[in-house]
């Protein structure tokens, strides 16, 4: 098993990263209806589509503006600067406490899609505008910055949170400091790969 590299592999099997992969259990099988009339509305704003991280994301000149995603109670769209998106209506949410930038759409139903579809194009259209505008992200008052691949990891993969969430503000920061050491993106994804079984076991990343 591995992540996917296919976007319509998603909607019939998954991304492929954990053991639900292709089974009932998985959560993109469970809400691929609600996902593929979101796929919709994405693709017909002329964003790209592509995977990353096992998930259908949409960019815009090479940069991420949305990804698809599913989870137990919900299925949504992320928008990777969604904190710079308007919204009067307070559709969005933050996906977690360390999570900075990204916003998520959550839906629970097609039906939701379909009432909802207007203010859907006008947070997809928003989030090209920023894109295209390069508006800068606010800047984040705290005693660390997370690398993007963890902080697009943390917003994906619920299992990987919750793990993250139970480490000890020491053992966080040893893995930051490890991930954003690394200059280049992949290699930054490769130390996150290679450092899951310790983060999953509890231990920091000098810990054995």
């Amino acid at each position: 098993m591995g992540m996917i590299s296919n976007v319509a592999d998603y909607f019939i099997d998954g991304c492929g990263r954990c053991d639900l992969h292709a089974t009932d259990a998985c959560k993109a099988r469970i809400w691929s209806a609600p996902l593929a009339l979101l796929r919709e509305v994405l693709l017909a704003s002329g964003l790209e589509e592509e995977v990353k991280w096992g998930q259908p994301t949409y960019t815009l000149n090479g940069k991420n503006v949305a990804m698809l995603y599913a989870m137990k109670e919900h299925c949504g769209i992320s928008f990777f600067k969604g904190i710079l998106l308007e919204d009067a209506s307070n559709k969005l949410s933050q996906a977690g406490p360390n999570t900075h930038a990204p916003r998520l759409l959550k839906i629970t139903s097609t039906k939701e899609v379909e009432t909802m579809r207007p203010f859907i194009q006008g947070f997809i259209k928003n989030a090209i505008k920023v894109e295209l505008e390069g508006t800068p992200l606010p800047e984040v008052v705290r005693e660390y910055v997370l690398p993007s691949v963890l902080e697009e990891r943390l917003l994906i993969d619920a299992d990987f949170a919750s793990a993250w969430e139970a480490l000890t503000p020491g053992r966080q920061r040893s893995y930051i400091l490890h991930i954003g050491g690394a200059k280049q993106e992949k290699t930054q994804h490769n130390r996150l790969q290679k450092s899951l079984p310790k983060i999953y076991a509890g231990k920091g990343f000098n810990e054995y």
